[in-house]
């Protein structure tokens, strides 16, 4: 079986199992099973498909018509123009939460002590930290698997960052830091039947549900920030797109320029703002 005849089998069984996005998924999984780029496909339609490569590409083949995600599949995402390693005990990185990372770097470029709390693969953390080398990065999570799969990204990747197992932000010292950044847990738990398959059922519960009606999490991390920032440091939140009505009345009287940043659909995703306390100036 050569490797067109191989992607148009995989094409076929794919498009009937509703996997989406049915061709890039039969390629990119045919490319890792053959241990080429993508591109090599387009320009070797014709080379037979060893053995060993059949049988690796028919796995792969079966794990996504079960539902496993194609990051777990092959165990790595891209963000921010990093390859990330990625287990099913972290989430899968989106690229709207690239707009993170853009958002800290923006407003808050001079930052020295950067607190990222709920880590997950240390996407977030470890690309700002590999972005603007002179910030100290403080990754958290309350999942042990998660940070350690976040430590092998960091060492992979080169960035000197420290690690810390604790729930949102309880153990950080006061005022401490200039940055505290978080995409949390913020999915209802009755919105779980709604979500795709591959959601549900492969990523960890714990980086995806919030409890009640998912959004309260935000109340402890603005109070958790509010008790470790610095005067005049920022606080940057993802969000769910219904979530923006529900946190923006969270943030008291001693928070200033709340600002909004759409994701490339034009939904809010990135929530940021600075703390300055009553009586502490502007």
């Amino acid at each position: 079986m050569d490797l067109r005849t191989a992607i148009a089998g995989a094409l076929e069984r794919l498009i009937h199992g509703g996997v989406a996005d049915a061709r890039l998924t039969a390629e990119v999984l045919l490319a890792s099973a053959i241990g080429q780029e993508r591109v090599y496909l387009f320009a070797h339609p014709e080379e037979e498909l060893s053995e060993e490569a059949a049988r690796t590409f028919r796995r792969y083949l079966g794990e996504r018509l079960s539902g496993k995600p194609t990051q777990y599949i092959l165990g790595r995402q891209e963000f921010y123009g990093r390859m990330f390693k990625v287990t099913p005990d972290v989430l899968i990185p989106r690229p709207e939460t690239e707009h993170q990372v853009e958002v800290v770097m923006r407003r808050q470029p001079d930052a020295r002590m950067v607190a990222d709390i709920g880590c997950g693969s240390g996407a977030i953390g470890v690309s700002l930290k590999l972005e603007r080398p002179e910030m100290r990065l403080l990754l958290t999570d309350i999942s042990l698997a998660a940070l350690a799969v976040a430590r092998e990204n960091a060492a992979t990747l080169g960035a000197q960052v420290d690690f810390l197992c604790c729930d949102l932000g309880a153990p950080l010292a006061p005022a401490t830091f200039d940055v505290v950044v978080s995409n949390p847990p913020y999915i209802p738990l009755d919105a779980r039947d709604g979500l795709p398959r591959e959601v549900r059922d492969h990523e960890p519960h714990v980086a995806l549900f919030g409890s009640g009606q998912g959004s309260e999490i935000y109340r402890r991390l603005i109070a958790d920030a509010e008790r470790v920032l610095r005067v005049g440091g920022l606080l940057s939140v993802e969000l769910g797109f219904q979530d923006v009505e529900a946190v923006r009345p969270m943030y008291s009287s001693d928070w200033r320029f709340l600002e909004m940043t759409q994701d490339l659909a034009g939904w809010p995703r990135v929530l940021s703002a600075f703390y300055h306390p009553r009586g502490a100036g502007l």
